[in-house]
């Protein structure tokens, strides 16, 4: 069953229901949970990141091996918005779940690491985050501390210890494997869950946009909420396309009220 109007309180007592019934909960978040908190999604018309760039010139790894300054030109913005960011009461509200029992762990593509500073304990990755860098060169890796500042202050290009060559985020580009562990983990998770919820991703990105296939494959139930369509809503229980910092903290407040 699918519902499209406007989160109303059947629909958020609904989907409220369907949490309070699981018990191995998952969540798949994307950059539409983070919006709230100031950061640009990708996608959204007159506003998503790809908009006025093609991913394949400023985001692809064949992209930053041969043009690397142009990588860092096209990712400033992004990652001063990131650095700037708090947690939003979307985030807030998946930790109080998770605290209750109800998730047991959340898979975003976001590369923020706004579910971790909210608090959220199980989080997978997929598309990494800015935490640490790698050289494309020598491998070395190294934490992101000492680095990100100075490129987010002024620009500076980080470069690596060892060899001095060009350091690369830890970020998943277009052209790039996900993590394999993460990967497995998130796998593993999207089919043993009891329920699974999309939160602010348009389902766009392979492989990772096939993760609630595998839900629906073992019998979950699937919450989609998005503020636009995607490819699974005619599958989904229930599909709400309200504002997450608004309806996730409701959503919360109902499953957990006394």
């Amino acid at each position: 069953m699918v519902n499209r109007p406007d989160s109303t309180s059947k629909e958020i007592r609904h989907v409220a229901d369907l949490i309070r019934g699981s018990k191995k909960g998952v969540v798949l978040t994307g950059a539409g949970i983070s919006t709230p908190s100031g950061i640009p999604d990708f996608r959204s018309p007159n506003s998503g990141l790809w908009e006025r760039y093609d991913p394949m010139d400023v985001a692809s790894l064949s992209a930053f091996r041969y043009h690397p300054e142009t990588f860092f030109n096209w990712m400033l913005p992004l990652a001063i918005g990131i650095h700037n960011a708090e947690p939003n009461p979307a985030h807030n509200a998946l930790v109080r779940l998770e605290q209750a029992g109800y998730m047991q762990t959340v898979i975003t593509q976001n590369i923020d690491r706004l579910h971790q500073r909210a608090g959220s304990k199980s989080v997978l990755e997929v598309h990494g985050s800015l935490e640490s860098l790698t050289c494309i060169f020598c491998f070395q890796q190294v934490d992101s501390c000492g680095y990100l500042e100075p490129y987010i202050e002024n620009g500076r290009i980080p470069r690596c210890p060892k060899c001095d060559n060009i350091l690369k985020p830890n970020v998943i580009l277009f052209g790039e494997q996900l993590p394999s562990r993460t990967w497995q983990l998130a796998l593993q998770a999207s089919k043993q869950c009891d329920l699974m919820i999309v939160a602010g991703s348009s389902l766009e990105v392979l492989p990772v946009a096939g993760l609630p296939m595998r839900a629906l494959e073992s019998g979950a139930p699937l919450i989609i909420l998005n503020n636009a369509n995607t490819y699974l809503d005619e599958r989904a229980d229930v599909v709400c396309c309200e504002d997450l910092a608004i309806t996730l903290p409701r959503i919360a407040a109902e499953v957990l009220k006394d």
